[in-house]
């Protein structure tokens, strides 16, 4: 890997490591949820796996950690504004639902921004041990092995789609309910794992109504480095959407992603 990053990177996947098997699967399956403001849920896990993620990140460069966890809109969009030089984004456990239910889809995403571009990503599924990692300019891998792990699907009807229609516009997800354009569609309740898997060509096409900053700063690294392409309902510049609740149309080869792309836009007529 030629990415200045690539040092830095493997440090961030062994810390994010040990935390998952220090602090997370400890106890998996002995925890219970409980509910923020929003309705949202967390555990007492989220909260322990953020702590420690902050002090061993701090470590390795002491920069702000911006994390889902214990921060208030109001502190999370302070951290963004001040942390031009460098600024640690986390989510301690993605899919707190399948956590606590014992479903094998969650993970823990940590990015690394300097100057508002993340130039580090790792996703890690600590149920399975699947490491997922970028490093701006040195392509993305999952355990070492370079993505995608698969040739992309020769045209849209032979793909497999990611699709939360829970936020997505009602006539979009009543054409993607009658008439899809793909061949199958998943939706596996964590949104950075879902990142992942297109980039290493699981799924080839994604689609989500609004994702915050932390459930797609890693994996979106992830995806472009494994040379995949990305928008939003509203803009073919994703990075001109809104930053902490930003839609998501992507693909993990170009040629797809247009055609999807396309696809979307002529059956959203409500906007989002």
């Amino acid at each position: 890997m030629s990415s200045p990053y690539y040092e830095l990177c493997a440090a961030v996947a062994q810390v994010v490591r040990e935390v998952a098997a220090q602090v997370i699967m400890p106890r998996y399956l002995h925890v219970l949820r409980e509910h923020k403001a929003d309705g949202s849920i967390f555990t007492e896990v989220d909260i322990a796996a953020q702590r420690e993620l902050a002090v061993r990140l701090h470590m390795l460069r002491p920069r702000p950690v911006l994390g889902e966890e214990e921060t208030g809109e109001d502190e999370q969009h302070r951290l963004w504004d001040e942390g031009g030089e460098g600024l640690w984004c986390v989510d301690p456990i993605d899919g707190t639902t399948n956590f606590v239910a014992g479903l094998p889809f969650f993970a823990v995403s940590v990015a690394y921004f300097v100057e508002r571009r993340a130039v580090i990503g790792v996703v890690y599924n600590p149920a399975t041990r699947e490491m997922f990692s970028a490093a701006r300019g040195g392509g993305s891998h999952m355990n070492g092995l370079k993505l995608p792990l698969r040739p992309p699907a020769q045209n849209l009807a032979d793909c497999v789609a990611g699709v939360d229609f829970k936020r997505i516009p009602k006539k979009l997800g009543d054409d993607l309910a009658t008439r899809p354009p793909y061949y199958s569609q998943r939706n596996f309740g964590c949104s950075t794992l879902e990142w992942a898997y297109a980039a290493a060509g699981r799924l080839d096409l994604l689609l989500h109504g609004g994702q915050k900053l932390w459930d797609y700063a890693a994996g979106r690294l992830i995806l472009e480095e494994a040379g995949g392409r990305l928008c939003t309902l509203k803009h073919d510049d994703f990075d001109a959407d809104n930053l902490w609740k930003r839609s998501v149309i992507a693909a993990n080869d170009p040629r797809l992603f247009a055609a999807w792309r396309d696809w979307i836009r002529a059956n959203c007529r409500t906007p989002p």
